[in-house]
């Protein structure tokens, strides 16, 4: 039977397809929808939501862009969950980051340089930036 694609394969590959036809980027068994406008954090994850994705779960250094991730301390200060309700175990805060800077209330979480990989960034989650999406595929 060689030559022939499994049902699966044909189904992974017409997803493909249409993902990328909707301006979605494959990467490493996920798709990413890449904000080309700003939203605060809570309409960038329901947008998101609306996609049938997330914002992105930073598990590599090579997934860090200018951008909100899925990352709050919104329920528990001081404890990082990310959307999917996993808690943080890897990170790439920036030097005295996390901070509530200036008393402010800090608890959703931007990638500030992408060249550099421990650059995040703790800002209220009213401020505007753009976002990323992630959709998880599986063969």
């Amino acid at each position: 039977m060689s030559g022939h694609l499994k049902l699966t394969e044909i189904n992974f590959l017409n997803s493909t397809d249409n993902y990328i036809q909707q301006r979605w980027v494959y990467f490493k068994h996920s798709f990413y929808y890449i904000s080309s406008t700003t939203k605060s954090w809570p309409n960038s994850r329901n947008d998101c939501l609306q996609r049938g994705a997330d914002l992105v779960i930073i598990n590599s250094k090579e997934e860090q862009v200018i951008s909100w991730i899925g990352l709050t301390d919104r329920e528990t200060k001081g404890e990082w969950k990310w959307v999917d309700g996993t808690p943080l175990t890897k990170s790439y805060w920036g030097s005295g980051e996390p901070n509530d800077y200036e008393g402010k209330t800090e608890d959703c979480v931007e990638i500030k340089f992408h060249d550099e990989e421990n650059s995040w960034n703790d800002i209220p989650c009213g401020d505007q930036n753009f976002w990323i999406c992630e959709k998880t595929v599986a063969l």
